[in-house]
């Protein structure tokens, strides 16, 4: 699986070119691995390869149960897999309950920092005046990650700052 080329070797992101990838993805971030994402889809590890790995004769995971494992893990790589097909993005809204002006002021910093990551890969990419297949692929990437998190610190602000009789 290729992976996202980033300064910080914690944010490695792997690129999602398939369904497949992405349910891997989601199982290589639950944490304590595939014995532990088995458990919590009541699956045994026979079972749970059998469909993670698609084998002959069995079903995939189904959406829902990638859905289980993902709220588990804290990812979205099987809906940022999904809206990147239709060339869109994912973004999760913030429930009303969770935002507060220090909620607002992490997602502005976390929205400039993904801006600062797109706008330093193109501008490593280009230092040989042209962008690869490679480059662009993780351009592309970072650049939904940052239009999905603008999306997501405007819905908050919104959400947290609408007049009470609006709300619907």
């Amino acid at each position: 699986m290729r992976r996202v080329n980033g300064g910080n070797e914690k944010m490695k992101r792997p690129i999602l070119d398939s369904r497949r990838r992405a349910v891997l993805a989601v199982v290589a971030a639950f944490p304590g691995g595939r014995e532990c994402a088995a458990t919590c889809l009541g699956l045994d590890l026979k079972q749970f390869d059998n469909k993670l790995y698609e084998n002959p004769g069995h079903r995939p995971l189904t959406d829902e149960q990638v859905l289980q494992l993902e709220r588990v893990a804290g990812t979205t790589y099987l809906p940022d897999y999904l809206t990147g097909l239709y060339n869109g993005v994912f973004v999760a809204m913030p429930e009303l309950a969770d935002t507060d002006n220090i909620d607002l002021l992490a997602r502005a910093m976390g929205t400039a920092v993904k801006r600062g990551k797109v706008d330093a890969m193109i501008l490593k990419a280009l230092e040989d005046g042209q962008i690869d297949e490679a480059e662009l692929a993780s351009i592309i990437t970072a650049h939904r990650q940052h239009i999905a998190a603008r999306h997501a610190e405007v819905g908050a602000i919104l959400a947290l700052h609408r007049r009470q009789g609006d709300a619907q």
